[in-house]
This record gives structure tokens, C-alpha cells and sequence, in this order.
């Protein structure tokens, strides 16, 4: 089956649905002029370059009043119900569409674009607009202009959102202050600095919504890339005690850590001691073509007096085009063993091109990272 291409997510029917939703917001709406504006060239650009391109569109097409304008836009959104004690906002992405009431899903990345550009005169308004278009689509986007330009009155209304009844709104409040959001702008200032979000995510750490606590995980793994010591405090301070749903969140959001074979990190989570025992690596093969894969057996056996809590990933040493290797670390399985016990974990890695990572034929290697210790570097041949 041939996979639709993600860009065409925005498309015509798109720009034509907002030109209905517009022109029902406000009868004096240049729906001919917006739609041909929006249409022309549109299906020669990449995914992203749409969503700019049509809120080029509005600019062209809306009033200059910024709060004409925002008013025009937030009555062309769809009803959303009130939100729901113990609803699940995860159930209901996939059913964010336009339908006859409104405007919501990918149409509203153009929206957000716009509020973002034509906005930041008029912070309080584009934020109140904001508002609106997250309960609809996402805003982790369009907010972060505001965050850069007026830090002040944007942290004081994440803050306010704290306690907003629309987890989908105070999943904005962590995500849109992600510092390395992926596609969003980087917040510079907040990759050098995190305190500001701090206190954010301690209140939201425990919010009754995973879909909010996925987001606070994401963005202290986020914090962990530049200040690991910030994340290994975190973990000193909110560990202990802490309920399943606690765990999983900072898990999550201790993985790039725990994958880079952090120290402290790994001595939080109880494996901070280097495994006592022996260890062997064996692959089916040394010779390996691209798009085939290799079958990775571990043996362990346990030693010593005392359970261990081990953190099992191993990594393949890529050859890179300058002859070099780099190693890229993969998740393996966490496991805890007996005294004398022995362990044989099997793992299948494929060796699939994939638009992230070119592979050129040569030596490579292949080792085992046991809480955070290397161990079983053991080379392969991979030929075209």
C-alpha cells in the first residue's frame, strides 16, 4: 500500500474549509481572493512551508485590526465540548476535524502562525486566541515568539493555566516552553536557563492527564540534554515515594541519560554499580547486508551476593563517510537478576535505510552498555 505523503494533510479541501468557516465568522470575508491565494503553489511545498503559506494568506485576506481579526478567527473554530472529569484528550486527537460547526486540526497550524506573527503587538489578545486554537489543534508553536518577546506576561499566563480545565491547554503551558521542541523555535534562552519552566513542571508532574505528563517528561528530557545535573536533582527530589504514574513520567524522562550511560543518572534509578558477573556477545553473522539484520545474543550470569537491577542497551558503531565510526545506542530491556542467575537475551536489529541515518558499506562494531559500562565491542561487515 502506497503511503499517503504527511504534507498533503494540509491541502485543498483544507484551504477550502477555511474560506467557508471565514466567511460564515464575517460576511465581508475575501473568501475568493484567500483561497486563490492560498491554492497557488501550494501543492509544490513541503509540509511546514504550507501551513506559512497559508497564513500568508490570511494576512493578505483578514482585517489589519488584530482584534478584529482574532475575533474573526476564534468564530470560525469548531464547538468543543466543556471538558470532562477523568477524560482522556489522547481518545479524541484523531477526531479533531472541521466539521459544521468549525474550524479545528491542521488548518489551525496556519491560524497559530498568524496569531504568532501579526500577534506579538498585542500579547494579551494573540494569548487569549492561543487559548482557543490548542483546545482545537496545538499551539506548541505559535507560543513561543511570545515566550521570547514577553517572557513576563507569558510565564504569568502558563501559570494561570495551570489550573485550566482543558488538559489540552495545560499540556500547552510544558510543551509550548519545551527549549528543543522538534519543529518549533528554539528557546535559546531556556536552553541556557530552565529554571522559568521548573516550577511549571512540578505542578504538572502530576496532572490526572498522561497526555499532559507525556509532555512534562518530554521537556525535562529536553532540560537533561544541556543540564543533566538539573534532571539528576529532579530525580533525587521527586523519586522517591513517588506514585506508577510519578515512575513513568521520569523514566521517560531520564531515557537519553540512561542511554548515554550517565552516571548519576543510572545511580538514581538503582544501577549505579557496574555489573559483577560475566558477560558474553555473539551476532548470527559478520558479514551483513543493508536492509538485512542481525541477531544479537547476550549471556549474563550473575555473581556476587545481591539482586542487581541492570539497564541492558547495546550500540552499533556506524561507519561514517569520513572513515570513522560513531555509536548510536539503542534501548535494550531493564532486568534484575539473582545471585547465580543466568540470562540469555536475544535482540533482532535491522539494518533498514532510513531517511535519518546513510549507511556506507564497511567495518562496523557492535557492544553492550550494562548500567552505563561497555562491554562485548564485537565487529561486523556491512556490504551494499
Amino acid at each position: 500500500m502506497i503511503m499517503e505523503p504527511f504534507k498533503n494533510l494540509i491541502n485543498a479541501d483544507v484551504v477550502r474549509q477555511m474560506g467557508h468557516h471565514l466567511k460564515r465568522a464575517d460576511s465581508s470575508f475575501k473568501r475568493q481572493r484567500f483561497e486563490q491565494l492560498a491554492l497557488e503553489g501550494l501543492d509544490a511545498l513541503a509540509f511546514k512551508d504550507r501551513a506559512l503559506h497559508l497564513s500568508r494568506a490570511l494576512r493578505a485576506t483578514l482585517p489589519a485590526d488584530f482584534n478584529q481579526s482574532a475575533d474573526q478567527l476564534e468564530a470560525s473554530l469548531k464547538r468543543v465540548p466543556a471538558p470532562r472529569l477523568g477524560h482522556d484528550p489522547d481518545k479524541e486527537l484523531g477526531t479533531l476535524q472541521t466539521d459544521d460547526t468549525g474550524l479545528a486540526g491542521w488548518a489551525l497550524w496556519a491560524f497559530g502562525e498568524y496569531v504568532a506573527q501579526q500577534g506579538l503587538a498585542h500579547p494579551e489578545r494573540a494569548l487569549r486566541a492561543l487559548h482557543a486554537i490548542t483546545q482545537r489543534f496545538t499551539a506548541e508553536f505559535a507560543i513561543r515568539p511570545f515566550i521570547v518577546e514577553h517572557p513576563q506576561l507569558t510565564f504569568a499566563t502558563l501559570s494561570r493555566w495551570l489550573d485550566d480545565p482543558s488538559a489540552h491547554v495545560r499540556r500547552l503551558v510544558s510543551e509550548g516552553s519545551r527549549p528543543r521542541l522538534p519543529w518549533g523555535q528554539r528557546l535559546q534562552a531556556l536552553v541556557q536557563d530552565p529554571s522559568p519552566t521548573l516550577p511549571l513542571l512540578r505542578r504538572l508532574q502530576d496532572d490526572p492527564s498522561e497526555y499532559v505528563r507525556r509532555s512534562v517528561a518530554n521537556h525535562l528530557n529536553d532540560i537533561a540534554k544541556d543540564h543533566p545535573t538539573v534532571l539528576v536533582n529532579w530525580l533525587h527530589a521527586h523519586l522517591p515515594d513517588a506514585s506508577d504514574s510519578r515512575r513513568r513520567l521520569l523514566r521517560h524522562a531520564s531515557r537519553s541519560l540512561i542511554k548515554a550511560g550517565h552516571a548519576d543518572t543510572l545511580t538514581a534509578w538503582g544501577m549505579g554499580q557496574a555489573f559483577v558477573g560475566d558477560i558474553s556477545v555473539t551476532l548470527d553473522k559478520r558479514r551483513v547486508a543493508v536492509g538485512e539484520a542481525l541477531t544479537i545474543q547476550v549471556s549474563l550470569h550473575a555473581r556476587g551476593n545481591a539482586p542487581q537491577t541492570l539497564e541492558l542497551d547495546y550500540r552499533v558503531h556506524h561507519l561514517k563517510a569520513n572513515g570513522e565510526t560513531s555509536p548510536k545506542t539503542f534501548k535494550g530491556k531493564r532486568i534484575t537478576l539473582q545471585p547465580g542467575e543466568q540470562l540469555v537475551w536475544r535482540k533482532v536489529h535491522t539494518l533498514k535505510p532510513v531517511s535519518t541515518r546513510r549507511y556506507y558499506p564497511g567495518p562496523h562494531a557492535l557492544d553492550i552498555q550494562v548500567n552505563g559500562v561497555v562491554h562485548g565491542l564485537t565487529p561486523f561487515m556491512l556490504t551494499a
